[in-house]
């Protein structure tokens, strides 16, 4: 919250948690080994506390005050596991139950994003039981599971022929998918904070796309900060992050994804209410671009947990 004092926590004890059933584990371990050496790093009391099916049972036995959730994907960040925190009476990091559920479905979050007028991609949604031929959107195409994060699942589709197994690269993640309109331009992200945008920052593949694998793997991918854009579309992109995380009642510091076009037009893909804080990752890097040290933003990121309910979101 504004202006209020940093390491409120400091004498509490602090339960990271990890791992999850996600098909992003992998990441969320990244994050968690991170975060737990940056707050140990400050003096912090912290526990790593693996998120199984006893997750409640572990946080008592662990004694945990306050929580920083480091879980990335589906019942992480979805607003299961925030659900179960309010109901243990754990302040939390991150954003609510309502604005989790909203960011981590993609159809929701677009069909707001609509009706409050910020751009974003011509979508479809289409069912498992839905072929190539339901497609009414014109190629490229990118098609992507309803509710997944780090690009898991998601195919660029620029031949018609391709479109078959795209679809079933995307339902293996679940019965719902979305196919949108592809759009030529810059991929930027923007990470908020307080609702506050702190930066944009340009994502450049050496090829492909900024998929799971360019994500986490060192040099395959450049990262230009500030992202060279002109300075009213900067402005712009910016307060469209804003507009995205205002509409579905995100807290924290969440990273808004997406396309700016050559004409200086920004399309708002996803919004990601727990981004990874691993070392290749973008929040982290616009954070040190503004002089936000790594621990300093963990202890940023901590300092708001607090519990969130429906009424207050």
């Amino acid at each position: 919250m504004p202006g209020r004092r940093q390491g409120i926590y400091r004498e509490w004890r602090v339960g990271v948690i990890v791992g999850g059933l996600s098909a992003e584990r992998e990441v969320s371990l990244m994050t968690g080994r991170e975060v737990v050496k940056a707050l140990r790093g400050r003096g912090y009391q912290v526990i790593s506390v693996e998120a199984k099916g006893d997750l409640p049972l572990r946080l008592c036995r662990h004694r945990v005050e306050v929580v920083f959730n480091a879980l990335h994907g589906k019942m992480g960040e979805d607003g299961c596991v925030q659900g179960l925190l309010e109901v243990m009476g754990l302040p939390y990091t991150g954003s609510g139950v309502t604005a989790s559920a909203l960011s981590m479905d993609k159809v929701l979050a677009k069909d707001l994003f609509v009706r409050k007028g910020i751009s974003t991609p011509p979508y479809q949604v289409l069912q498992k039981t839905h072929g190539p031929a339901e497609v009414r959107l014109s190629l490229p195409l990118v098609v992507k599971p309803r509710s997944e994060g780090s690009t898991l699942g998601v195919t660029i589709v620029r031949r018609k022929k391709d479109l078959s197994l795209a679809l079933a690269r995307a339902f293996r993640f679940g019965p719902t998918c979305l196919v949108e309109r592809y759009i030529a331009g810059k991929e930027i992200a923007v990470g908020v904070l307080d609702g506050r945008a702190l930066g944009a920052i340009e994502i450049r593949p050496l090829k492909g796309f900024y998929d799971f694998k360019t994500k986490y793997t060192s040099g395959l991918a450049r990262h230009l900060y500030p992202a060279p854009l002109k300075k009213q579309v900067y402005r712009r992109v910016m307060r469209v992050a804003e507009e995205a995380c205002a509409v579905l009642g995100c807290e924290g510091t969440p990273r808004v994804d997406l396309r700016v076009t050559s004409q200086g037009r920004a399309y708002v893909l996803e919004v990601n209410t727990l981004p990874g804080l691993t070392p290749l990752s973008l929040l982290p890097e616009i954070a040190r671009g503004e002089g936000i040290s790594f621990p300093d933003l963990v202890e940023k990121i901590l300092d708001r947990a607090r519990l969130k309910t429906v009424i207050s979101q």
